[in-house]
């Protein structure tokens, strides 16, 4: 029996939850524990999901030696992300509760990232800012503080030059993501921090989803949507 802290929680919690993270380009599958990771399986790559995921679920549920009644719910990354992918990993999600019986748990794919990377920073005292790359200077984004409290509410921004200006000047902000590396020639501020890592892993969900376990945070599993944050917009190929 674990006691875990987090942020504003304090439970005995023994849970153990398959999670699915697919919102960007990674496709990623964990089991955790007591809010502790205890298998993961993960690739980055294009248009990977449809084909991968399956087999992700089946590979961490191998390492892990547990059997699918053995789950207590399944977590999944909710957005913002991609669309397709994010309609991979909430139906296979969904799929599973029903046939399981088990609770579905959203997790907000932001929020998972900066947990992330206060996970890997521990003595970072600033604020935290995941980007997903949403195309041209386009992102989608949120900033966070220690408590993973947004300070900045989930927006698709176009960076600029001004973009941020009040936070920087007040402390330090770390971009994250696959959309920030992209932002580091326009945010040139003494204040901006950026690294190259990847935070969207099913690993980091480990925590926020037994914490949402505990607290019974369960989403309605026939009418629970991904979080677009954007109209999914068709195009047709180009005539060559």
């Amino acid at each position: 029996m674990a006691t875990i802290l987090f942020p504003d929680y304090l439970f005995y919690i023994m849970a153990i939850i398959l999670q699915i993270e697919t919102a960007t380009q990674v496709c990623s599958a964990a089991i955790s524990k007591d809010g502790h990771t205890i298998a993961l399986k993960e690739l980055m790559a294009s248009n990977i999901h449809a084909g991968n995921l399956t087999l992700f679920i089946q590979d961490v549920m191998a390492q892990s030696g547990l059997q699918f009644a053995d789950l207590d719910a399944i977590a999944v990354s909710k957005g913002p992300g991609s669309y397709t992918g994010l309609r991979i990993g909430v139906s296979t999600a969904k799929g599973l509760c029903y046939a399981l019986d088990k609770p579905l748990i959203a997790i907000d794919t932001l929020q998972m990232m900066a947990a992330g990377y206060l996970f890997l920073n521990r003595e970072y005292t600033g604020l935290i800012c995941p980007m997903i790359d949403a195309r041209r200077m386009e992102v989608f984004t949120a900033v966070f503080d220690q408590q993973l409290t947004e300070v900045a509410p989930t927006a698709a921004k176009i960076i600029d030059a001004d973009s941020f200006k009040a936070l920087l000047h007040e402390k330090q902000l770390v971009f994250i993501g696959d959309g920030a590396s992209k932002c580091a020639d326009v945010l040139r501020n003494e204040n901006a921090l950026f690294s190259d890592l990847n935070f969207n892993s099913a690993a980091n969900m480990s925590k926020l989803a037994d914490v949402a376990f505990a607290a019974g945070r369960f989403e309605d599993v026939a009418y629970f949507e991904p979080f677009y944050l954007k109209d999914f917009v068709l195009t047709s190929p180009k005539k060559k």
